[in-house]
């Protein structure tokens, strides 16, 4: 799968849910591996901010990213509407330090990224698989996520809260194509009895009943009421009982758990990769969906690239057959066993190593370990691979080491251990030479990595 962006630009403008001021954001498309950016074209010098997990600096009713003095807040409704058209590549410009709340969901931008259309890119995306279980919580509040391995990518949500209205709802989503209909229409939410506070802190001067659904669950005198609503300077309402307040009728019985969902997307989009897990979530919150987002950004910053994904009952997209096809090495020197995934611009390749490997009696005699040049080696096979297989004729070729840069060996390779080779272009191949970048792993862990140069050579 290649990354995606906007097909064209489009601008929306309305009020500020926090700021109350009039706001313009447009979006635009974006190169390949660009992400997901905010520019503050207000402010001198058009500071952008990269909408990444590290870069976030509050999560009080909404998500806030910063680069210095520049911020950008509620941006989850905007940022999940990206996520969920598959969007990789996107700049967002902003004329003020939030973006404009319009009906409080995600369906407006919905709409308009599918009035603009996207368009698909050269790279290739790059997910974030989940392997293992895993689990962020807070006891204080009972807020828990767990994360689990999924070939796609699911949420399940519970929310319950101690009211007479809103107590205890579930909302899941399967299918992410689904989200535009399910989803996206679900509208904020706030009770009546939190607004004076909120009103207090300088938030929502831009609520009222159009972008948020507001929830009277606490019994008040109508005097009260006014009170309130002259606080926030919207229009008094006459209210006899208990419920929902706005005109507008509900999406759905349970809006508020599917808005729920729609914020946790719009933060997991904050790991700047597509996610393929299931996730769980107990009365999730901005704080703690950002919390579950930073520790998967640490994992990402601490390994570049994930190791593969290796299912040995899955059927090879090459098996030694076809490598012997492709490539002129044989034994001893035929270093890949097998081929597991390919896109346009990377490969991943397979070596089981067993003990019976004919450099091992001289290299250890009593300690049997892969010499590093080896690895190289059949990194640089699997990398002749890629581009072989995209030549007519490849028979007729054959792929020439001319540059081997920035080595690491970080582990030894020992009889039994299964080495997994990603290995992609750097450049584009030019002239018939290939920058590439390969990585060598054993389970979850980087054994090796280095960069190289190959020349690609019509045989005489």
């Amino acid at each position: 799968m290649n990354q995606i962006t906007l097909k064209g630009e489009f601008s929306l403008t309305g009020k500020g849910l926090h700021t109350g001021l009039e706001i313009t954001a447009r979006f635009l498309p974006a190169p390949d591996n660009h992400g997901y950016k905010f520019k503050r074209v207000d402010l001198e010098g058009e500071p952008v901010i990269d909408a990444l997990a590290e870069n976030v600096v509050a999560t009080n009713r909404g998500t806030v990213i910063a680069k210095g003095e520049a911020r950008v807040s509620t941006i989850e409704h905007a940022m999940s509407a990206l996520y969920a058209a598959g969007i990789d590549n996107c700049l967002i410009e902003v004329n003020a330090p939030e973006m404009p709340i319009l009906d409080g969901s995600a369906l407006p931008y919905c709409e308009a990224i599918a009035a603009v259309g996207t368009v698909e890119q050269k790279a290739d995306k790059d997910f974030y698989y989940v392997k293992s279980r895993f689990e962020v919580s807070d006891p204080e509040t009972g807020s828990s996520i767990i994360v689990l391995p999924d070939d796609t990518f699911s949420v399940d949500v519970k929310i319950n809260f101690n009211s007479k209205v809103l107590n205890n709802q579930f909302a899941s989503l399967e299918n992410i194509e689904t989200y535009a209909e399910e989803i996206a229409p679900s509208r904020t939410f706030v009770f009546v009895r939190e607004i004076e506070p909120l009103v207090k802190n300088n938030l929502i001067k831009g609520g009222d009943l159009d972008n948020a659904i507001v929830i009277y669950d606490t019994p008040m005198e109508q005097a009260e009421l006014d009170r309130l609503a002259d606080l926030m300077g919207v229009g008094r309402k006459d209210v006899s009982e208990l419920g929902y307040l706005n005109e507008r009728p509900l999406t759905h019985d349970n809006e508020p758990a599917r808005h729920k969902l729609l914020d946790i997307i719009g933060d997991i989009a904050l790991i700047g990769r597509p996610l393929k897990g299931r996730i769980i979530a107990t009365r999730p919150g901005h704080t703690i969906n950002t919390v579950l987002a930073k520790k998967i950004r640490r994992e990402i910053k601490h390994q570049e690239v994930q190791a593969p994904i290796y299912n040995p009952n899955k059927a090879p997209l090459m098996d030694n057959n076809r490598i012997r096809e492709l490539l002129p090495h044989r034994y001893p020197f035929q270093l890949v066993d097998k081929v597991i995934d390919m896109g346009a611009n990377y490969i991943v390749g397979v070596k089981n190593i067993t003990a019976n490997e004919p450099f091992f009696p001289g290299h250890f005699p009593q300690e049997p370990v892969l010499p590093g040049v080896l690895q190289i080696e059949a990194m640089a096979q699997t990398g002749g691979l890629l581009v072989l297989s995209g030549l007519d004729e490849p028979e007729r070729y054959s792929t020439y080491f001319m540059k081997i840069d920035n080595v690491k060996f970080r582990q030894k390779v020992v009889p039994g251990d299964t080495l997994l080779f990603h290995v992609s272009f750097m450049t584009e191949l030019r002239r018939g030479c290939a920058m590439m970048k390969g990585y060598a792993f054993v389970g979850e862990k980087i054994v090796t990595e280095c960069e190289f140069m190959a020349q690609i050579i019509k045989n005489k």
